[in-house]
């Protein structure tokens, strides 16, 4: 924050102090002149400056010790129901069975416990993006110091490859380019100038200032240091990010709501039906106490935790498989809900190649096909192939000889040597079918201008091995364009140069998002030359054409995007860009709402309620803060939309963490950015976020089957226990029993479904809302009809093995394989919940199904013959009558769904 600033003498207790935040708006002398450093400084003045100031570090965080972390796993819901069986279980005298479920919570938390806090390692990445040295000249000479020494008014030296170790204002610049990507999010290295700029200039067009963290690419530079530690732009970012709050997955927060209800209601039958049966049922108090504890036992789904993590586990490895490593489990859930992408341009929609789409001699225009550095492609003219054109060959020739560039191939893949704008001049003389090898040897360089951020133009001088020689000019088209007096035509001639019809074309090109570069050539008659003269440059150059180079769109980011507006899925692109450009690219892509680009500055002037409105209404954000990427999420979410946010740079780490989704570039990102990630991308490949929303919805659909499949289950052992006990009946199955099929079978079966194919049209649908529950409509009717379906078989075999063998261990040995045959068939009709034909597909099930029914009839053998699990289980072996009893009731419950289905698709048809 400024402070007022005040003169200091050698020695002084105080140094002076900033009184102004924009440094990029002062002029350097202006700069040395409110730090009061008008030359370097003595170790008296860095000693004060220190003491005030601080080191040139990032504050360290307090982090939560390993007991908080483990105490926050423990606050779980889902781990108290699991922790009320284990006592349960325990109280019973079956310490296995808790044993088992212990486990189950031991691995649940220890998983927790290891991703917890991950995120928090963002600001320990950032920290280490910090230089650990700098070149330093101070009153006794030039060091090299900890960057850590370093103080607001220190005259800082930096030289190609440095990292810029504080927030500095440059005040010498000779060909300095920098790169911001970390801050920006661009890629491409940015020219310097100690030119001062407008105060509300954006932080990628402050082009006197170098900021903390970036690297020097270029050039050399000179300045003063301004901000250090906390104060610098990356201080800034970090301290945005410490401040920044993950939000719960939709997962958990229903989980959590659902294990409350279900705890509730749990303790408050229990409780009724202890009390009702002392009044009324006649049962001892142990009996009844038990009865409770085996209602109990029944209405808690001890698996539903197990088949939770299973899906979600199923659902990271299938997204593994398509490029995108899921840094939490419970968000790959999330992203099936995603209902906005919020996406950076660079890299992510595009390819990060640049590449020349369009090029323009004297009254004609080019489209030029093809992606990013790869030879593939052809120049076009009015549809056709535009060949024969002599101009446009002596353009290719400007191009590839005036440049430093040199394009190689690696394993089939192009690989760039230079300036990428130079390597896509390479590219583009190849593709107008221009021998650059052979050019180069018969027209080799001479001499040469390099480009100068001053002059912005380069030059080269050429001979051939028949006493010509020319020059070749490139660089900004309106500098080119003063040097040049005349341009050559289509036909080659030289004409005199029409300013104000190449001045329009220029801007037609600029408005389409293009960089612009214009080449030129100026034959040098007479006695062959040696060197290049600046002066002869001036003027007499004859313009050859303009070219437009942009960063092109991945052609499968935009069928990506089209799959996300089909699956009701808004895409918004937030760029540290200039507008012009993001509103091209984005146009290119086929997103909605492009007639408008919102720049960072204009964000600045509205407040909540209108960020919310112009956030729904836009969907193209250039020059965009940190800050804008954080309000801009936070808006979206205040919508009660479900954000994912991409992103590569530390710029992008608090609005990733903010995000439902945070979404980091594995290839290009920064550490910073993975670690406040919550998914990872391998590829950096926009259509990998749209096939992990397809991973994500198929993880939630089958998270509602594994729910739909188990809580009948629950639910009919539950009922039939109530309904033994207000009738005064023995209950047909044992608290024990229930463990059994509860833990072992349910289990088995539910696990199948965390296998589940994508069904055909998951992307043809609306995102669900964030607050949708797992039960609701067809759902919980489901539940309650198979549970009483399930009620009905218990008791049915139960009273029909009572009646048939007078036997009550016989009995509950059947209405347990009852139970057991219904759950197989059930899971065959879960599989298609909304499918009016479930018989054949779901029987003929995936190998996985088939494998688990096998199983489960293998274990229920075990349960039903083998000795040691008969007196454990207190269970009988049985005729193959009773068996075809209880494949016969799994049949007719499949049968009577089958049934259900057809009405009620009968009935919406009829509504509809």
């Amino acid at each position: 924050m400024p402070r007022p600033s005040s003169a200091i003498s050698h020695g002084a207790a105080k140094p002076p102090v900033p009184a102004v935040a924009t440094w990029h708006s002062v002029e350097a002398s202006g700069t040395r002149e409110q730090l009061g450093a008008p030359g370097p400084l003595n170790s008296a003045e860095v000693t004060a400056r220190l003491a005030s100031y601080g080191p040139n570090q990032l504050p360290e965080t307090s982090r939560a010790g390993p007991l908080a972390r483990l105490g926050r796993q423990l606050k779980n819901f889902l781990i108290y129901v699991l922790l009320t069986a284990v006592v349960i279980t325990g109280a019973l005298g079956h310490w296995v069975d808790a044993g088992v479920i212990l486990a189950v919570v031991v691995i649940q938390t220890l998983v927790g416990f290891l991703q917890e806090g991950k995120a928090e390692q963002a600001l320990s990445a950032i920290r280490h993006m910090l230089a650990p040295k700098a070149r330093v000249v101070r009153e006794d000479g030039q060091h090299q110091l900890d960057a850590a020494e370093l103080v607001p008014g220190d005259t800082v030296l930096l030289e190609p490859g440095d990292r810029v170790p504080a927030d500095v204002r440059l005040e010498k610049c000779h060909n300095l380019k920098i790169e911001e990507a970390i801050l920006t999010g661009e890629s491409e290295a940015v020219d310097k100038s100690p030119e001062p700029v407008d105060a509300g200039a954006a932080l990628g067009d402050q082009a006197g200032m170098a900021f903390s963290g970036t690297m020097v690419a270029t050039g050399t530079g000179r300045g003063v240091v301004v901000r250090t530690g906390a104060d610098t732009e990356i201080g800034r970012i970090s301290g945005l990010l410490a401040s920044t709050t993950s939000l719960k997955t939709p997962l958990l927060e229903q989980m959590d709501r659902f294990a409350k209800v279900l705890s509730v209601i749990v303790i408050v039958t229990g409780i009724a039906i202890f009390f009702g049966g002392l009044a009324f049922s006649g049962l001892e108090f142990r009996e009844l106490f038990m009865a409770v504890v085996g209602l109990t036992v029944a209405a808690i789904p001890e698996g539903l935790p197990a088949i939770l993590t299973i899906t979600l586990a199923i659902g990271v490895r299938q997204m593994a498989r398509r490029k995108a490593v899921v840094r939490r489990m419970p968000v790959i859930e999330t992203i099936g809900a995603v209902s906005v992408i919020c996406s950076d341009k660079t890299g992510t929609l595009t390819r990060n190649e640049m590449m020349v789409t369009t090029a323009m001699t004297a009254g004609q225009r080019y489209e030029v096909s093809g992606e990013g550095y790869g030879f593939d492609g052809v120049i076009r003219q009015n549809g056709q192939p535009a060949t024969g054109n002599p101009v446009l060959e002596e353009l290719a020739r400007a191009a590839a000889l005036c440049n430093d560039a040199s394009i190689s191939h690696r394993n089939g893949q192009p690989a760039i040597h230079g300036d990428p704008m130079e390597a896509a001049l390479k590219v583009f003389a190849r593709k107008a079918e221009f021998d650059v090898e052979a050019s180069a040897r018969d027209w080799p360089r001479v001499d040469e201008v390099p480009f100068d951020t001053t002059t912005r133009y380069m030059a080269t001088l050429h001979h051939d091995h028949h006493g010509h020689q020319v020059a070749y000019l490139k660089g900004a088209p309106e500098r080119i364009l003063g040097m040049c007096t005349h341009e050559v035509a289509a036909t080659g001639e030289r004409m005199p140069l029409e300013h104000k019809t190449w001045e329009s074309r220029i801007s037609e090109m600029a408005s389409e998002g293009l960089r612009v570069l214009a080449l030129a050539r100026k034959p040098t008659p007479g006695s062959r030359q040696q060197q290049l003269m600046v002066e002869e440059l001036e003027q007499g150059a004859e313009l050859l054409g303009l070219v437009g180079l942009l960063d092109p769109p991945r052609q499968e980011a935009i069928r990506a995007i089209e799959e996300c507006h089909s699956a009701g899925i808004r895409v918004k692109m937030i760029t540290g860009d200039h507008a012009l450009t993001a509103g091209a690219i984005a146009r290119k892509l086929g997103l909605r709402n492009t007639d408008k680009v919102l720049t960072g500055k204009e964000l600045d002037h509205l407040d909540d309620k209108q960020l919310q409105q112009a956030a729904g209404e836009v969907d193209v954000f250039a020059r965009t803060s940190p800050e804008h990427k954080l309000r801009l999420v936070e808006a979206l979410q205040a919508l009660h939309g479900v954000v994912a946010m991409t992103g590569d740079g530390v710029n992008d780490a608090p609005a990733l963490k903010r995000a439902d989704v945070g979404i980091a570039m594995g290839v290009k990102g920064s550490e910073a950015a993975r670690e406040a990630s919550s998914v990872v991308l391998l590829d950096d490949n926009f259509a990998s976020i749209v096939a992990a929303v397809r991973e994500g919805r198929t993880v939630y659909s089958n998270l509602r089957k594994g729910i739909a499949f188990m809580l009948p289950i629950n639910g009919g052992e539950s009922i039939s226990l109530i309904t033994a006990l207000l009738l005064g009946l023995a209950l047909p199955i044992s608290a024990l029993q229930i463990l059994w099929v509860n833990m072992v079978s349910s289990v088995v079966l539910a696990m199948t479904l965390a296998f589940e194919p994508t069904e055909p049209g998951v992307m043809n649908q609306p995102p669900r809302p964030r607050d949708e529950s797992l039960l609701q409509g067809f759902v919980v009717w489901r539940v309650a009809f198979v549970s009483l379906l399930f009620l009905a078989g218990i008791f049915g075999a139960w009273f029909w093995a009572m009646h048939r063998y007078d036997d009550t261990v016989i009995a509950s040995t059947l209405a347990v394989n009852t139970l057991v045959a219904m759950e197989v068939f059930y899971l065959f009709a879960v599989r298609y919940l909304d499918t009016a034909s479930i018989t054949l597909r779901g029987v003929l099930g995936t190998p996985v199904v088939l494998i688990a029914v096998v199983a489960v009839i293998a274990l229920q053998s075990l349960f039903t013959y083998l000795p040691w699990f008969q007196a454990t289980f207190i269970s009988a072996p049985l005729s193959w009558e009773a068996l075809a009893f209880a494949v016969l009731a799994g049949v007719a419950v499949l049968v009577i769904l089958e049934l259900e289905t057809v009405i009620r698709r009968l009935l919406r048809a009829a509504r509809g």
